[in-house]
């Protein structure tokens, strides 16, 4: 991979950004996200169109690519534009619904797979490999698993920094496993992703100048489940819980979210709520850990331990990428660790305490609980 590529993805992205902040005064009367609602965390008003610096970044580092690499991300853009497109439009108008922008992610799938031929068909899950044997059945599930990490991303993306930061280490995992496996194209465009994310989130984080919001979620969301699928797909000898693991912290994130509304009377998974696990690493570490510190900085500081969340199943995939017994453990080891760390700071007990005692505070009191 040419530096020069990387510092031109990562160089468009932030210049783009940064004339974003400048221009907010032109662009504020549509593009200013407001401070108040369940999930906002921030003091004042902020610019949430930086899905519009990513895309930009990603244009240029289209422009300055080799050929082989441009053969992977023209697809690859093209098929972002829904997921891009409703996104960007609620950013805008605060009124698309959960529903609408999740089909849009699963369209953007869809259209991936028309794009390429390419759909998610080797999970190294025999059972499943069979229903995937069928072709609209691997559709099906490439659009819908492209569509959840996409809308996984977007549900992250609550503090400063950690989206665009955990973006760039699932993408610069999974171009580590291209490189193992000597696909140097497709290792450049996971890198390109990573620089993008990065150029972006030297604005972001740690004072939040400006946000990704839905447009630059879903964007950056598409083009990490897509290289998820095609990284494994490209490499029949890669499992695909490699790639699985990398995107282990945002997946676990949403499937525990979904199931935390569904068993909630009055709740439904789609709706919004501040019982994320990035939102209590808030409440009950950085807040009594720095107490005297801005509320700015607190914010950008949950992101740290949070990336590190991140990084670890995320270091198990590269190790372990043609391991699938360690992948299969590694996987068990996500979702006990996660749920034990999130049972210790929501109900002061472990995992297997939390299974069998009531909470001790409940999640309504905590959600509104700032």
């Amino acid at each position: 991979m040419d530096a020069f590529n990387l510092l031109i993805a990562f160089a468009s992205t932030f210049g783009a950004s940064l004339l974003l902040v400048m221009t907010r005064r032109w662009h504020g009367r549509f593009s200013l996200d407001s401070n108040h609602g369940i999930q906002k965390l921030h003091t004042q008003p902020t610019p949430r169109i930086g899905g519009v610096s990513v895309l930009l970044g990603l244009l240029a580092a289209y422009g300055v690519a080799t050929e082989g690499v441009q053969l992977l991300l023209a697809p690859m853009l093209a098929a972002a534009i829904p997921a891009f497109s409703l996104g960007l439009l609620e950013d805008l108008t605060k009124k698309i619904g959960v529903m609408s922008r999740l089909i849009a992610t699963m369209l953007s799938g869809v259209l991936a797979w028309q794009f390429t031929g390419v759909a998610m068909q080797n999970t190294g899950v025999p059972p499943i490999d069979w229903l995937l044997g069928f072709l609209p059945m691997a559709v099906v599930f490439t659009a819908f698993a492209v569509g959840g990490v996409a809308n996984a991303v977007n549900i992250i993306d609550g503090f400063n920094g950690l989206a665009a930061g955990t973006v760039a280490i699932m993408a610069g995992a999974m171009g580590m496993i291209a490189l193992h496996v000597q696909d140097p194209n497709l290792a450049s465009v996971c890198f390109l992703v990573a620089a993008i994310a990065l150029g972006f989130g030297v604005i972001n984080w740690p004072l939040g100048k400006l946000f990704l919001g839905d447009g630059g979620a879903y964007l950056l969301g598409f083009l990490v489940a897509w290289l998820a699928v095609l990284l494994p797909m490209r490499h029949p000898n890669l499992n695909a819980l490699a790639t699985m693991m990398v995107c282990a912290y945002p997946v676990l994130e949403v499937g525990f979210s979904v199931r935390r509304r569904m068993r909630r009377i009055g709740h439904h998974p789609g709706q919004a709520d501040r019982a994320h696990l990035h939102h209590f690493i808030h409440r009950r570490l950085v807040r009594p850990a720095f107490p005297r510190l801005r509320g700015t900085l607190q914010n950008g500081l949950t992101s740290l331990p949070c990336w590190a969340i991140a990084a670890l199943p995320a270091t198990w995939g590269v190790l372990f990428a043609q391991h699938t017994p360690m992948l299969l453990l590694g996987l068990g080891l996500a979702v006990f660790g996660y749920a034990a760390v999130y049972a210790r700071l929501t109900q002061f007990g472990w995992c297997f305490q939390a299974l069998t005692l009531k909470s001790k505070v409940p999640l309504t009191s905590i959600e509104t609980h700032t």
